[in-house]
């Protein structure tokens, strides 16, 4: 069994918290630590609980020759290789550690996800309390066996893969970390409305009794708020300064003003699903004395008479006497006193 309850920094994150929004900054910086310094700031104000960026060095994440993907080649020069792409990208080790101090005073977490050995060491050094795993490393079981030995909370997506890609992770996983919130995810930037599937995120519930969250890649606001009904509560969104940018991710991002206008979404969307108990409100105990009916007499019922289904009815008394739900308990029973057409029945 994996944890039911898993601790972030300061959040406990389970399925009775409010959903935990990671603003993803990625590689949105273009490798300025300047630009990477005001993301958190827009993140922070847009009420976000974690920002989340990437950690990689380049040579020990990709051949030299390897092609760009196909969405890359549209958003970035298409001549360059995926690695010179990437080299351009990549923040220094000290970096990491000013981003995350500029997190903590900002009061937002500080998220982070390594791409490949040496900067899952670099990070250790660091220190941060969880680790985002992209859907590139789903299936690199060697690797999820380094992250999940660290023993911090793990949040895996799983774009590109099959449901038996996401068993051998999982198991892999469970091995040595019980802290684990599984991601749906479908890797492309963008991606189309068909392609989100948040029908998955209800099975990894099912399948797997984790945590279960959405990794959102759908173009504005997009499905994201549309997966807490499915059982999210973790949900993550790439957001960036200027769509306009050049960059592999900015196409896919949201704006400032739309990142937190999705926070707002998301927050009203946790409002509008509520509680599983089903009971009145407070406000509905008092529209239920002016709505609901309660038992009177339909006609005369004289003393001594039987009630029945012909001589009662329901009508609005403004919450005064025998609800219908409680009819049966009167039927048969008989009057002890007349009743008047529309009196409320009473029964000693």
């Amino acid at each position: 069994m994996f944890n039911t309850t898993i601790n972030i920094g300061t959040r406990s994150i389970n399925e009775n918290s409010s959903v935990y929004i990671i603003a993803e900054a990625g590689v949105n910086h273009g490798g300025d630590i300047n630009i990477a310094m005001q993301l958190i700031d827009i993140a922070s104000d847009a009420g976000a609980d974690a920002v989340k960026f990437q950690a990689f060095r380049t040579e020990h994440l990709i051949l030299d020759h390897v092609e760009k993907a196909a969405y890359q080649k549209v958003t970035t020069e298409s001549k360059e290789s995926q690695s010179e792409m990437l080299r351009k990208l990549e923040l220094k080790n000290e970096q990491y550690s000013i981003l995350k101090d500029y997190c903590l005073k900002k009061n937002i977490q500080f998220l982070i996800t390594p791409f490949d050995e040496q900067s899952l060491l670099e990070l250790e050094e660091i220190g941060v309390d969880a680790y985002k795993v992209a859907s590139t490393d789903t299936t690199n079981l060697p690797f999820l066996i380094k992250i999940a030995k660290t023993n911090k909370p793990i949040l895996l997506s799983t774009g590109m893969c099959d449901m038996k890609e996401v068993e051998a992770a999982v198991a892999t996983i469970k091995e040595f970390n019980k802290d684990l919130i599984l991601l749906q995810c479908t890797a492309n930037y963008p991606i189309e409305d068909d392609e989100a599937n948040l029908k998955v995120i209800g099975e990894f519930k099912r399948k797997f009794s984790c945590l279960v969250g959405y990794s959102d890649h759908s173009i504005g606001i997009g499905a994201a708020p549309f997966a807490i009904p499915f059982g999210a509560v973790v949900l993550e969104k790439h957001f960036t300064i200027n769509k306009k940018d050049a960059g592999p991710d900015h196409l896919a991002s949201l704006d400032p003003i739309e990142l937190a206008n999705f926070v707002k979404l998301v927050r009203k969307v946790e409002k509008y699903i509520g509680s599983p108990v089903k009971e009145p409100t407070k406000a509905e105990k008092l529209t239920k004395k002016a709505l609901q009916k309660y038992l009177v007499a339909k006609t005369k019922i004289n003393y001594g008479e039987a009630f029945t289904l012909d001589n009662i009815v329901g009508k609005r008394t403004g919450g005064l006497g025998i609800s219908p739900l409680h009819y049966k308990e009167i039927i048969g029973k008989v009057a002890k006193k007349t009743f008047q057409k529309d009196q409320i029945i009473e029964i000693d």
